[in-house]
Formats: C-alpha cells, structure tokens, sequence
C-alpha cells in the first residue's frame, strides 16, 4: 500500500469526499437529499470542536477515505465520547489498511483528548468491515433500537 497520510478535512477535498459519501451512501442502499450532503460537509468544516472529518489522503493528496466523529456528553463520564458516525474507504483500496489507519488515529486523538470511550456500529452482515473491527475493538452485547 502506498503511503496514506491522515488529517483533517479541507475544502478542496470537497469533490473527492462527495464521491466517497455517495459510494457510502450507495453501500448503505440509502438516499439523502442533497441539502443534507451539503448541511453535512458545512458541519464537517465548521469550527465546531464536536464534529470532524479525517481524511485518509494518499501521496498526491487525493482522498481514498474518511472518518466522521461526533463527540458528545456521556452522563457517565465528565469527558465525551467519540461516536465514529461514517467510515469509508474506496472500494478499489478495501483490506489495504487505510481504514485501520483511520481507527487509529481517532485513537490517538480518543487518547491525547481524555476521551474515555470510542465507539461505533455497523450492519451484523458488513462482514469485512467486522473483520477489521473486531480486531481493533470489542465487540459489545447492547443492541440499538431506534424509532425513525
């Protein structure tokens, strides 16, 4: 694998992230308005310290990847947490180890921010993306239940 770099998002990466975010979304088998892409991007980029966009960039700069997080009060803990909302990588790039770059490094930040607590979910049938996880976390015995 060629040299993946990490950082934050920026707004030249807008075109590139926008193609990985549909290639998500289309994985996913869901659809969003595109006021919600661009609410989403602005939010990414916006100066607020609880929401980010890491961007797995290659040695041209190009993203290949991106992790979004969100990082919230916990009523168990004076720290937040650090939800991982969005992980993507390119297709083409799936089992090169971007996305375990990516984990590691909101591990990095989950530790030199006091964050005590990363966390995550995924579809029971993402099968490969559980491969990656379950080595990099532990998996929990609480099911999600939600009303849309």
């Amino acid at each position: 694998m060629a040299k993946i770099k990490i950082r934050a998002a920026i707004p030249a990466d807008r075109e590139r992230w926008e193609e990985l975010w549909q290639g998500y979304l289309v994985f996913y088998k869901h659809q969003l308005a595109p006021e919600i892409t661009e609410i989403t991007w602005n939010r990414l980029l916006s100066d607020d310290p609880a929401t980010a966009c890491l961007i797995a960039a290659d040695a041209n700069d190009r993203p290949q990847g991106f992790a979004h997080i969100i990082l919230h009060p916990s009523t168990w803990s004076q720290e937040p947490y650090c939800y991982l909302e969005d992980l993507f990588v390119d297709p083409e790039l799936r089992a090169s180890g971007i996305g375990r770059e990516l984990i590691e490094e909101i591990y990095r930040r989950a530790d030199q921010n006091g964050w005590p607590y990363v966390y995550w979910k995924t579809e029971e049938n993402n099968y490969r993306a559980r491969g990656l996880y379950d080595q990099v976390a532990d998996r929990e015995a609480f099911l999600i239940y939600a009303r849309e």
